[in-house]
Order: C-alpha cells, then sequence, then structure tokens
C-alpha cells in the first residue's frame, strides 16, 4: 500500500543553503558580471565536453546560466531555491525549470527521462550524501548518457575564502572539498564508471589577456594543471549497459599484401552470427585486388565483398570500407596480420559486453616478435603513448595499432562531428581516437600479440610519419588543450 507524501523538513545545514539563494539570487547575475572570464571560460569547456541540441539535465542548475550555455534541444534545470527558480525561468523561458531538492527521490522521480547528458555544476559541493545522489540518477540514464561533473578543487579553498573575505566571490556556504581521487571512489561505489578526467583554469582572472594565454599554454601542461581551480569528471552508468549480440563487418585495408589475403580469411575465427569481411584495396603494383577477387569466389560460404578505394592512404581506405559495411560492430585489420585475425573475438567481447565503447589494440604488453617492430619504432610509440594519453585524458599504450573497433552508431557520430577536426589524418587512426575522445567514449585497450611480416615489407616510414605524428599531436593539442 502507498504510503501519502509527506515533505520532511530539510535538515539544518540543507535549509541554511537554501536560505542563502534565495537571498543572493537577484544578486547573482552581478557576481557573474565581476567575474566574467572565470565563468566565460567554464562555460566554454561545458561546450565542449557537451555537443549542442542534446537532451540535458542539470541539477543544481542556479539561475541557468550553464543550461542556457549548452544549447540543449530539451533542456532541464533543477534546485531547490524558489528565489532562483524563479530568475532562471525569467531569463530562460525556453527551458524547463523545476522547483526541488536533487536529493529527495521524489523529485527525480517527476523528471522524464532518459537524459543524454546529466549536469552538475558545482552542486556536488552543497550535497548531504553524494553518493545516494548519484545511485538516484541510473534511472534518468541510457548506456548513452554521459553524466558531468564540474566542481571547485580542494587546493584553492583557502583562496577562495580569501576572496569572499575580500568580497571578491559570491560568499558560500560550506562545501563539500572533494579530491578527483575521492570522487572516482564515490562514482565507483555509485556504478558509474569515471571515462575522463580534466584540470582548467590554473588563472581564472583576465589580468589584460595573460590569464587567458596562462591557462592556455601554461594551464594545461602535465602535472601543473593539477593546480588549476576547475575539476571536471564525465562518467557513465555501469547499471545501464547490457550485452548485446551484435553483428560485424571487418574492414582489410590492404597495398601490396597478395600473399596475406587468403591467410586472413582462412585464420579468421567465426566469433558472431553475422560477420562480414571487407577488403579494400588501394593502388597496389602487385595482384593484390586479383588476389581479393579469387578469394572471394574461393570461399562462396562467408560473406566477402572486395571494393577499390578511390583515394590514397589507409585513412581514406577505412572510410571507404566503414561506408560500405552493414554490421553493427565496425572492426580494422592491418591486411599485414601483424596483429593476428585470431585476436578479434577479444575485440568483439569487449565491446558487445559494453566493456568499451572505444576499443584499441596495444602491442605494448606482450614481448614483441623478433623483428616485429624496429628499436627507434618501439620508443616513438612509447613516447605517442605518453603524449596522446595526456591530450586525451584516457589513457593509450599504442595510438598507432592498426586494430581498433567502435560501434557503427558512434561511428556515425565520429563522421557527423568530424568538422570540428577537419580531413586531418592520412593513416585512419587518429579520426577515429581524437573523435572518439571528443564525444566521450569509453577507450578500453586489448592487448595483442605483435607478430613479425611473413610477406612483403612495412608502408610506414619512420622519418617522413614520425614527422606526421608530431604534427598529429600539435593538431590534437590545439583542438583538445589550447582552445
Amino acid at each position: 500500500m502507498n504510503q501519502p507524501e509527506t515533505a520532511s523538513p530539510p535538515a539544518p545545514r540543507k535549509q541554511e543553503i537554501r536560505d542563502r539563494f534565495d537571498r543572493l539570487a537577484e544578486e547573482r547575475g552581478k557576481w557573474i558580471a565581476r567575474n566574467w572570464f572565470f565563468h566565460e571560460d567554464d562555460r566554454n569547456y561545458m561546450r565542449f565536453l557537451v555537443p549542442a541540441g542534446l537532451r540535458v539535465l542539470e541539477l543544481g542548475c542556479g539561475t541557468g546560466e550553464i543550461l542556457h550555455a549548452l544549447d540543449p534541444s530539451h533542456g532541464v534545470g533543477v534546485d531547490f531555491s524558489e528565489q532562483t527558480i524563479d530568475v532562471a525561468r525569467g531569463k530562460y523561458p525556453e527551458l524547463d525549470f523545476v522547483l526541488g531538492d536533487v536529493e529527495d527521490p521524489a523529485t527525480l522521480e517527476k523528471l522524464e527521462g532518459p537524459f543524454d547528458v546529466i549536469v552538475l555544476s558545482d552542486t556536488i559541493g552543497y550535497l548531504d550524501d553524494c553518493q545516494a545522489l548519484l545511485a538516484s540518477l541510473h534511472p534518468l540514464c541510457t548506456a548513452e548518457t554521459r553524466l558531468v561533473v564540474a566542481y571547485y578543487s580542494h587546493f584553492w579553498e583557502p583562496v577562495l575564502k580569501l576572496a569572499e573575505w575580500f568580497g571578491n566571490k559570491m560568499p558560500q556556504p560550506p562545501l563539500n572539498w572533494i579530491t578527483p581521487d575521492d570522487l572516482g571512489g564515490i562514482m565507483a561505489l555509485a556504478d558509474f564508471e569515471v571515462i575522463k578526467r580534466e584540470w582548467r583554469q590554473i588563472l581564472p582572472k583576465h589580468l589584460f589577456g595573460i590569464g587567458r594565454l596562462v591557462n592556455r599554454f601554461l594551464g594545461t601542461l602535465p602535472f601543473l594543471r593539477r593546480l588549476s581551480l576547475r575539476n571536471y569528471v564525465v562518467a557513465r552508468s555501469l547499471r545501464a549497459i547490457e550485452p548485446k549480440r551484435l553483428s560485424a563487418s571487418v574492414v582489410i585495408p590492404c597495398r601490396n599484401e597478395q600473399g596475406n589475403i587468403e591467410d586472413a580469411v582462412r585464420r579468421m575465427p567465426k566469433f558472431c552470427d553475422e560477420l562480414e569481411i571487407l577488403f579494400v584495396e588501394g593502388n597496389s603494383v602487385d595482384d593484390t585486388f586479383e588476389e581479393c577477387e579469387r578469394v572471394k569466389s574461393a570461399y562462396p560460404d562467408l560473406a566477402i565483398e572486395v571494393f577499390r578505394q578511390e583515394g590514397e592512404g589507409k585513412g581514406d581506405a577505412v572510410r571507404k570500407g566503414f561506408q560500405e559495411a552493414r554490421g553493427e560492430v565496425l572492426m580494422i585489420l592491418d591486411a599485414d596480420l601483424t596483429v593476428p585475425p585470431e585476436a578479434l573475438p577479444k575485440f568483439y567481447e569487449a565491446i558487445a559486453n559494453g566493456k568499451g565503447e572505444f576499443i584499441n589494440g596495444t602491442r605494448m604488453v606482450y614481448p614483441l616478435e623478433r623483428d616485429s617492430m624496429r628499436f627507434l619504432n618501439y620508443w616513438a610509440n612509447r613516447a605517442f603513448a605518453w603524449l596522446f594519453t595526456w591530450l586525451l585524458n584516457q589513457r593509450f599504450t599504442d595510438t598507432l595499432c592498426g586494430t581498433k573497433v567502435l560501434r557503427r552508431d558512434h561511428y556515425e557520430r565520429v563522421v557527423a562531428n568530424r568538422a570540428y577536426f577537419g580531413n586531418f589524418d592520412p593513416f585512419g587512426d587518429f579520426d577515429l581516437i581524437f573523435g572518439a575522445a571528443k564525444l566521450n567514449l569509453k577507450t578500453v585497450e586489448v592487448p595483442v600479440r605483435y607478430a613479425s611480416r611473413n610477406y612483403g615489407t612495412t608502408q610506414i616510414s619512420r622519418f617522413q610519419h614520425g614527422w606526421l605524428l608530431l604534427r598529429m599531436a600539435f593538431f590534437a593539442y590545439r583542438k583538445l588543450k589550447a582552445f
């Protein structure tokens, strides 16, 4: 039997917070204007994390500036300060604002989810029970929902208190000063998985343009960025993930690989019910294309397709293959077979079971076969892995492993957002890596045993492609860090 709902009085701390924000509601705009540089930078990074046109829920929305800046297709803000909600409704009538306590289950039950993004901007500092609030959000999530949490760094507590004392910052009640490790642990207890973290604004004042330069070029550097004022965390709900049996397409770009074509098919495990193999041949000087056609005829029981790419480079071949593929899961296998086809079931299981959303192979875990990777290539891979881990805010040990896997619907989102990066990548690896990072996809690496070639020679030029990789790193720095 349902019990009648009764509103229990708020705890003294919560009542104090509510009363304070009621009193400050009309003044909040003045405080934002006074600290415009901080708020502008914060909104810009939130827009980077949250693309426009999504269903967005903001818990603890204040007067609605963040929610409005995210340009949602459907935006809902919740706050328990009645005066604050009144101001938000007057400023942004196109958004929906709900008066209620975000820690009250009855408030969340009234919301019409699910949402694409759930935002907690500074709200985590005011909660009575962070774990309970996070755990209560799962009914509003799908497997695609991203939880974005922004909050003040605990290092800045004395500085912010001093700023309040001198009247340079809006007064606040005592906060929960949570470290990134604390928040990661709380999220794990609440069944949320952290996808990435970022630290921004080492100097939250404009200072005639000095603040912008410092934040852009110094504040993003490793180690130094940990001293920034703002912490950002992106996470996903683990309870919303459901294993699925998906169809798959394996795209094999091939150039001068005649001797490997049949082995690629013969050694390919049948790891799902609907599996197709697509060869994309590009400008070979041997009989690779003819061999692809022969193998297709020799294995009529398998779904094999053969295409010739119109452009040049592996990246162009991958895009051609993904365009022609029919599977729900898109996979790349290099035709040199240095990553064995027998490893593909591990990649498939990782994505079908929801362990990750962008699956990257890594050759840097197991010992390498003799002559499989040259000395300079090995250490260059190590260096670039560290560099791209910092740039992407997700761990990578091997960005250049050719085997990469993602779902078709995620690839279509990468394509739709490709304009942010442009057509910049001749390899094809970084188009996917950067696109997945921008979309906040969960990256997982699958270790593979890297073998030496049995046929042909490598088509990687250490110095020419090394220079391209340096350019790629600088490009990523401008697009993902110093923007």
